[in-house]
């Protein structure tokens, strides 16, 4: 299998393309997302936001084919009238950031949502300025969500294969889409092997992004609960 493996360029060019995208969406869906979680959850009252909030969600209640056809129709448009961007790389990255980023203002919306106001507060009352209060207070606590966030839009990026199909271009066929094309023709030992090292190092990310996210919380409590008893 894996002998196959090395030798098959066009499966490992789809790998390598593939990852890359899934970096770089996971790294964008999580500013973004933290950007979009931020306004909705700290600034509750706001001209336009429940557009905004149904735009952000989108995605997540909206077929994935509607999804790539609607981008693919506005990035001819675009390209037609700028001659930028053509279809590939960038075109895939840009449908997989605007679905991940919906999934990622969930997850650290809903940690964000659960912060106790009063532990800014309490920063802000010492002195510090509302920067340092997102950097020093907000951004660790919400660190947990972040690494769930950045890990959940890498996996959707990387086995999504309807919006690459839409958005790919000559020379940027995704590792799913070389798959999808052999599966008519039935398994082959790429294929399999491709899948083995694929679950087995997803399986260690996860395990690693778990017991780091156990030692932050647990870590997080005994603070607070030393905090409270020195109160």
């Amino acid at each position: 299998w894996y002998a196959a493996l090395a030798g098959d360029d066009e499966m490992l060019g789809g790998l390598a393309l593939s990852l890359r995208i899934a970096l770089l969406t996971a790294c964008g869906s999580v500013v973004l997302g933290t950007l979009a979680a931020f306004a909705l959850v700290k600034y509750r009252r706001f001209f336009g936001r429940t557009l905004f909030s149904g735009m952000v969600s989108a995605p997540l209640v909206m077929p994935e084919v509607v999804v790539g056809l609607s981008l693919l129709l506005m990035l001819v448009a675009v390209q037609r009238a700028l001659g930028f961007p053509e279809r590939g790389i960038v075109t895939i990255w840009i449908g997989h950031l605007l679905l991940g980023t919906a999934y990622a203002t969930v997850v650290i919306q809903s940690r964000l949502a659960a912060l106790p106001p009063q532990l800014e507060e309490a920063a802000m009352d010492l002195g510090a300025r509302p920067h340092q209060v997102f950097w020093l207070v907000t951004l660790p606590m919400i660190a947990p969500s972040l690494v769930s966030a950045w890990l959940l839009t890498f996996t959707i990026s990387l086995d999504d294969v309807v919006i690459s199909a839409f958005l790919s271009g000559p020379g940027s066929t995704t590792m799913p889409l070389v798959i999808f094309s052999r599966a008519r023709l039935g398994l082959n030992p790429s294929v399999n092997a491709i899948a083995a090292l694929i679950i087995g190092v997803v399986a260690l990310g996860v395990a690693a992004a778990s017991w780091w996210i156990a030692h932050t919380e647990r870590r997080r409590r005994l603070e607070v609960d030393a905090a409270a008893r020195g109160g």
